[in-house]
Protein backbone atom coordinates (compact mmCIF):
# COMPACT_ATOMS: atom_id res chain seq x y z
CA UNK A 1 0.00 0.00 0.00
CA UNK A 2 0.97 3.38 -0.58
CA UNK A 3 1.99 5.51 1.98
CA UNK A 4 0.41 10.04 1.56
CA UNK A 5 1.92 12.94 3.13
CA UNK A 6 0.23 16.25 2.91
CA UNK A 7 1.67 18.66 3.75
CA UNK A 8 0.88 22.91 3.03
CA UNK A 9 -1.99 24.02 4.55
CA UNK A 10 -2.50 26.67 7.22
CA UNK A 11 -4.61 29.62 8.18
CA UNK A 12 -5.05 32.15 5.60
CA UNK A 13 -7.73 35.40 5.34
CA UNK A 14 -10.48 35.02 3.46
CA UNK A 15 -9.81 35.69 -0.22
CA UNK A 16 -5.98 33.99 -0.03
CA UNK A 17 -4.46 31.09 -1.72
CA UNK A 18 -2.56 27.82 -0.48
CA UNK A 19 -1.02 25.50 -2.34
CA UNK A 20 -1.19 21.92 -0.84
CA UNK A 21 0.77 18.51 -1.85
CA UNK A 22 0.52 15.05 -1.87
CA UNK A 23 3.70 13.22 -2.13
CA UNK A 24 3.06 9.08 -1.96
CA UNK A 25 6.01 6.40 -1.78
CA UNK A 26 4.15 4.67 -4.66
CA UNK A 27 1.33 3.60 -7.14
CA UNK A 28 -0.81 0.68 -6.13
CA UNK A 29 -2.33 0.60 -8.94
CA UNK A 30 -1.47 0.50 -13.22
CA UNK A 31 -4.35 3.23 -13.89
CA UNK A 32 -4.40 5.06 -9.91
CA UNK A 33 -7.01 8.16 -8.89
CA UNK A 34 -5.34 10.57 -6.52
CA UNK A 35 -7.99 13.04 -4.73
CA UNK A 36 -8.01 15.24 -2.16
CA UNK A 37 -11.06 15.34 0.06
CA UNK A 38 -11.45 17.52 3.06
CA UNK A 39 -13.78 16.89 6.32
CA UNK A 40 -14.65 19.72 8.50
CA UNK A 41 -16.11 18.69 11.92
CA UNK A 42 -19.31 17.21 12.62
CA UNK A 43 -19.36 16.58 8.67
CA UNK A 44 -18.78 13.67 6.39
CA UNK A 45 -15.51 13.45 4.42
CA UNK A 46 -16.45 14.65 0.79
CA UNK A 47 -14.39 14.93 -2.40
CA UNK A 48 -12.71 17.97 -3.37
CA UNK A 49 -10.76 17.30 -6.46
CA UNK A 50 -8.99 14.05 -8.22
CA UNK A 51 -6.89 13.30 -11.06
CA UNK A 52 -6.43 10.42 -12.95
CA UNK A 53 -2.51 9.60 -12.08
CA UNK A 54 -0.48 10.02 -15.52
CA UNK A 55 -3.47 10.21 -17.68
CA UNK A 56 -4.47 13.55 -16.64
CA UNK A 57 -8.28 13.78 -16.04
CA UNK A 58 -9.39 15.85 -13.58
CA UNK A 59 -12.65 16.05 -11.57
CA UNK A 60 -14.22 18.71 -8.96
CA UNK A 61 -16.83 19.18 -7.17
CA UNK A 62 -18.49 22.08 -8.30
CA UNK A 63 -18.47 24.08 -5.28
CA UNK A 64 -14.24 24.25 -6.00
CA UNK A 65 -14.47 24.30 -9.96
CA UNK A 66 -13.30 28.08 -10.75
CA UNK A 67 -11.37 28.01 -7.40
CA UNK A 68 -9.42 24.95 -7.18
CA UNK A 69 -6.87 23.29 -9.49
CA UNK A 70 -5.75 19.93 -8.75
CA UNK A 71 -1.96 19.32 -10.74
CA UNK A 72 0.84 16.32 -10.98
CA UNK A 73 4.31 15.53 -10.77
CA UNK A 74 4.37 12.40 -11.73
CA UNK A 75 8.29 12.36 -11.47
CA UNK A 76 8.14 13.27 -8.10
CA UNK A 77 4.89 11.08 -7.19
CA UNK A 78 3.28 14.35 -5.92
CA UNK A 79 -0.38 15.75 -6.78
CA UNK A 80 -0.67 19.21 -5.57
CA UNK A 81 -3.98 21.57 -5.26
CA UNK A 82 -4.11 24.92 -5.65
CA UNK A 83 -6.33 26.73 -3.68
CA UNK A 84 -7.62 30.16 -5.02
CA UNK A 85 -10.28 32.58 -3.39
CA UNK A 86 -10.44 30.79 -0.32
CA UNK A 87 -13.81 31.46 1.50
CA UNK A 88 -14.43 30.38 5.39
CA UNK A 89 -16.51 27.31 4.02
CA UNK A 90 -12.97 25.84 3.24
CA UNK A 91 -12.03 25.44 6.38
CA UNK A 92 -11.29 21.84 6.79
CA UNK A 93 -8.31 19.53 7.26
CA UNK A 94 -7.58 18.32 4.09
CA UNK A 95 -6.53 14.67 3.25
CA UNK A 96 -5.20 12.92 0.29
CA UNK A 97 -6.15 9.94 -0.96
CA UNK A 98 -5.01 7.16 -3.45
CA UNK A 99 -7.36 4.42 -5.72
CA UNK A 100 -8.31 2.50 -8.66
CA UNK A 101 -9.37 4.44 -11.90
CA UNK A 102 -12.48 3.42 -13.60
CA UNK A 103 -13.77 3.59 -17.15
CA UNK A 104 -16.70 6.66 -17.38
CA UNK A 105 -18.00 8.37 -20.00
CA UNK A 106 -15.87 6.83 -22.24
CA UNK A 107 -12.36 7.32 -20.32
CA UNK A 108 -10.61 6.90 -17.72
CA UNK A 109 -11.63 9.14 -14.85
CA UNK A 110 -11.89 9.56 -10.92
CA UNK A 111 -14.32 9.19 -8.49
CA UNK A 112 -15.02 11.89 -6.21
CA UNK A 113 -16.21 9.28 -3.36
CA UNK A 114 -14.18 8.39 -0.21
CA UNK A 115 -15.20 4.84 -0.33
CA UNK A 116 -13.23 4.05 -3.53
CA UNK A 117 -9.98 4.93 -2.07
CA UNK A 118 -7.87 3.35 0.21
CA UNK A 119 -4.60 4.78 0.89
CA UNK A 120 -4.93 7.66 3.26
CA UNK A 121 -2.25 10.32 4.34
CA UNK A 122 -2.68 11.98 7.74
CA UNK A 123 -4.20 15.27 6.48
CA UNK A 124 -3.23 19.28 6.38
CA UNK A 125 -5.37 21.79 8.08
CA UNK A 126 -6.78 24.83 6.25
CA UNK A 127 -7.95 27.33 8.06
CA UNK A 128 -9.58 30.43 6.51
CA UNK A 129 -10.73 33.39 8.77
CA UNK A 130 -12.62 36.63 8.01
Amino acid sequence: QAQLVESGGGSVQAGGSLKLSCKFSRVNYGRACVGWFRQAPGKEREGVAAIYFRGGSTSYVDLVKDRFTISEDTAENTVYLQMNSLALEDTAMYYCGQGRAWFLDDGWNCRLDADYYESWGQGTQVTVSS
